[in-house]
C-alpha cells in the first residue's frame, strides 16, 4: 500500500458536504416592497388620508379648502452578523472544500433573519408621525376569527380566506394590481389539502394542486413558513396581505467576506453581514387569520 498518498486521518468519509435541513432563503423578501436606506431611521411611506369632495351649491362662492391628511411610516434598522472559523488544520484533515459550504450556511441564516424582520411586523406596533416617535397598534377588527364558517375553533379552511378577502375589499384594496398572499405553515396547508372546494376541478378553471402543494388559491398566493407566532391562545396567526401593506427596508443587503485571520494562527473566516427592518405599511392592507392547530 502505497504511502504517498494519506486519507486515513480524514474524517469525512464523502467528497461532498450537505446543510442539514434548514429554510435557505428568505420566505417573505419578495411578497413586500422593498426600500434602501441609509441613516439611523428612515420614513418607508408617506400617507396621504382620503378626502371628499364638497358640493357647489352657489355661484361665485368661496373656494373650499379641504385639509389633506398627512401621515407616515418608520423603519428602523437591525443589525445582523454570522461567522466562523476554518483552520488550516480542518483543511489538511477533510477531503472536502469547506467555504463555499459555510457562506452558503450564513447566507441562509441572514436570510432568515429577513424573515424574523417581516414576521413581527405584520401584527407588531409601527412606528409613525412626524419623525416615528408615535405608534399604531394592529387593528383588531382586521381578524378572521378561529370559529369563521364553523360552530367550533377550526384550522384554515376557504369560509376564513373568503373573510380575508372580504376584509380587503371592503378596505378598498386594489386586488387587481395588488397582488395579495396569505402566509401559513405546514399545518394549514394540510388543512387546505381537505377542502374539497380548492383541490378540486369541479370547483376551479384550472388545477390548484400541483405536485401535492397548494401554491394559489382564491386570489392568494400562499407562502410557506415555520416562523409564524400563535397568540395566547395558542392560535396560528396567519397573515394575509397586500404586497404593498408590508415594506422591508433594507441598510446593507446580505454580504459575505472570505478572509484570513492572523490574530486566529491565519485561519480562514468566513463572515456573513446585513442590516435591515420592516413595517406594517397600512393597517386595512394586512389581515390576521387565527388558525387551530389542536
Amino acid at each position: 500500500m502505497s504511502n504517498d498518498v494519506i486519507v486515513a486521518r480524514s474524517q469525512a468519509y464523502t467528497d461532498s458536504v450537505q446543510l442539514l435541513l434548514q429554510q435557505r432563503g428568505s420566505r417573505f423578501r419578495a411578497a413586500v416592497m422593498e426600500g434602501h436606506y441609509r441613516g439611523k431611521a428612515a420614513k418607508a411611506v408617506e400617507q396621504i388620508g382620503a378626502v371628499s369632495a364638497q358640493k357647489r351649491t352657489t355661484r361665485h362662492g368661496d373656494t373650499p379648502l379641504i385639509e389633506t391628511p398627512h401621515s407616515a411610516r418608520w423603519v428602523f434598522p437591525t443589525h445582523y452578523e454570522w461567522a466562523d472559523l476554518i483552520d488550516d488544520q480542518d483543511k489538511l484533515e477533510t477531503i472536502v472544500e469547506l467555504t463555499s459550504p459555510y457562506s452558503i450556511n450564513g447566507a441562509a441564516a441572514m436570510s432568515r433573519s429577513i424573515d424574523d424582520e417581516i414576521v413581527p411586523a405584520f401584527f407588531g406596533d409601527s412606528r409613525t408621525g412626524e419623525n416615528g416617535s408615535d405608534t399604531t397598534a394592529f387593528d383588531t377588527n382586521q381578524v378572521v376569527a378561529v370559529d369563521e364558517g364553523a360552530t367550533g375553533a377550526t384550522g384554515l379552511n376557504v369560509a376564513k380566506l373568503r373573510a380575508a378577502k372580504k376584509l380587503l375589499m371592503a378596505n378598498e384594496v386594489d386586488i387587481d394590481n395588488d397582488p395579495l398572499y396569505v402566509a401559513l405553515t405546514a399545518e394549514q396547508h394540510d388543512d387546505m389539502l381537505n377542502e374539497i372546494q380548492a383541490v378540486s376541478l369541479d370547483f376551479n378553471t384550472k388545477p390548484v394542486l400541483v405536485d401535492g402543494r397548494i401554491t394559489a388559491f382564491m386570489g392568494f398566493n400562499f407562502v410557506h413558513s415555520e416562523r409564524l407566532d400563535v397568540d395566547g391562545s395558542g392560535n396560528r396567526r396567519c397573515p394575509a396581505w397586500a404586497k404593498s401593506g408590508m415594506h422591508l427596508g433594507v441598510w446593507n443587503d446580505i454580504e459575505g467576506r472570505v478572509t484570513e485571520r492572523d490574530d486566529k494562527s491565519f485561519a480562514t473566516q468566513v463572515y456573513v453581514k446585513g442590516t435591515f427592518g420592516a413595517t406594517r405599511a397600512e393597517e386595512g392592507k394586512v389581515i390576521e387569520i387565527k388558525c387551530d392547530e389542536s
